[in-house]
């Protein structure tokens, strides 16, 4: 419609300024009035058909238009319908979907639980199978099985035999002792490929040492702290079979045992925890050792030179006891037997503090051992409860090392004093005995002297 107005709009405009310029130019050519009249009615005359052209024009244009309104009316009457069917054919579908969710769920039945049941497996053989040493052989092993534990829909035929493989696998595996190449990542940083023993799903062994799996990691790694000598020496014997029958000690924990290795405390670590004490202990330990060797030593060659003595009592040696014993007898040859008993026995007396020294210095140290362990105990004790008394109980590891010093300080003075008890037993029964071989020698020879002054 505005178009419409526009163009007529525009030929009124021609209009005038055609018939202006048709009147100014008779205007200017007429020279009487019946040319001007004949010259106005011709110009009507031509503006009366240029009015009916351009009014057949409106007219075609108006009957454009209105096909052109009709086809969109049309248009849009056959939207409207296309809408309604639309709208008709979406609840339909609708109704249908609902249709099909509970036809869904009828058939289904008890397969949803069942759905259920192997998503759980399916996760609790993922974490099984992550965290096995036989990942160590043969990895990713568990990234077949994560679609399936986490899937919404039911799982298909290929899938469920993925997650019995997965189980066979693994039980399979863990009844073997196999051998692959496998790299092995060193504690200093570096790594290198070795022979590597897996014993089922136990322990690895390579090189005669025990290795751990990191499932974080995905690597082999020697633990830091091996165990005891004899529990190697097996492994190395059992990588070293190559036929019949060998032992090995397996970890039935999975590994769990030989990295707690890592966090136990040496013997050298043990030692040093008794700290100032056990310090003291292990030097009057030592002490007493020095002492006793020394003893024993002395007391073997005073020992040897006595009974060297006895086959030749004629000639008394002042180099050992017994010499000067005899040179007693040898010197009183006229004397009464009971004045000689006496020479004699003052004789023993003056040999009896040189065999004897030292002795009751390795029975006094084996007494002071445990009384020292006992001492650390009291301070370790009192260190635990001054650790109480400013940080409370909430955590044990801050009383942990004054109560390790109480009890290593205990053990290494029952330590200390079991072998100085032993050892001074050794050493009293040494001098006990020279002691007692001087005793049956002046014995026997006031008994002689007795018998020939009696003759």
């Amino acid at each position: 419609m505005k178009q419409v107005v526009k163009n007529l709009m525009v030929a009124a405009a021609g209009l005038t300024l055609a018939a202006s310029a048709a009147f100014g130019a008779s205007a200017q050519e007429a020279r009487t009035l019946d040319q001007l009249l004949q010259q106005v009615q011709q110009q009507r005359a031509a503006m009366q058909r240029i009015d009916e052209a351009r009014e057949r024009e409106f007219m075609s244009d108006r009957a454009d238009k209105q096909a052109l309104l009709r086809q969109a009316q049309q248009q849009l009457r056959n939207e409207q319908q296309r809408s309604t069917r639309l709208q008709e054919e979406y609840a339909q579908n609708e109704i249908n979907i609902a249709n099909k969710e509970t036809e869904l769920d009828n058939m289904v039945g008890t397969l949803g639980e069942i759905f259920g049941v192997i998503r759980g497996a399916a996760s609790d053989t993922i974490g099984r199978i992550s965290t096995s040493i036989v990942s160590a052989q043969y990895p990713d092993r568990h990234l077949v099985l994560e679609s399936l534990a986490q899937a919404r829909e039911l799982p298909n035929i290929g899938e469920l035999e993925e997650l019995w493989l997965a189980l066979l696998t693994e039980m399979t595996e863990s009844g073997k002792v196999a051998r692959y190449q496998g790299e092995v990542t060193l504690l200093d940083g570096g790594s290198e490929v070795r022979d590597v023993i897996r014993i089922g799903a136990f322990n690895l062994i390579s090189d005669g040492e025990y290795l751990l799996y990191n499932d974080a990691t995905q690597q082999i790694q020697p633990i830091a702290r091996q165990p005891a000598g004899h529990i190697l020496r097996a492994a190395s014997n059992f990588e070293n079979t190559n036929s019949g029958f060998a032992g090995v000690f397996v970890d039935p924990s999975r590994g769990q045992i030989l990295s707690l290795l890592t966090q136990k405390a040496t013997l050298s670590e043990r030692y040093h925890q008794g700290q100032t004490v056990g310090y003291a202990i292990t030097v009057v330990l030592i002490l007493g050792f020095v002492i006793a060797i020394y003893k024993l030593v002395t007391l073997t060659a005073v020992g040897g030179a006595i009974r060297r003595q006895l086959k030749n009592p004629q000639n008394p040696s002042d180099k050992n006891p017994l010499g000067r014993i005899l040179k007693v007898y040898h010197e009183n040859p006229n004397t009464d037997a009971e004045n000689l008993e006496l020479k004699l026995d003052e004789a023993i007396l003056r040999e009896t503090p040189k065999v004897e020294a030292g002795v009751n210095i390795i029975k006094i140290l084996a007494a002071i051992a445990p009384l020292m362990g006992l001492l650390g105990t009291v301070v370790g004790m009192i260190g635990t409860f001054q650790s109480i008394t400013l940080f409370g109980t909430g955590d044990p590891r801050i009383m942990a090392g004054d109560i390790s010093m109480a009890l290593v300080t205990t053990a290494m003075g029952l330590i200390a004093a079991l072998p100085l008890i032993v050892i001074h037993s050794i050493v009293a029964s040494k001098s006990k005995s020279i002691l007692h071989i001087l005793d049956e020698q002046a014995a026997g020879i006031v008994a002689s002297h007795a018998e020939k002054k009696g003759a």
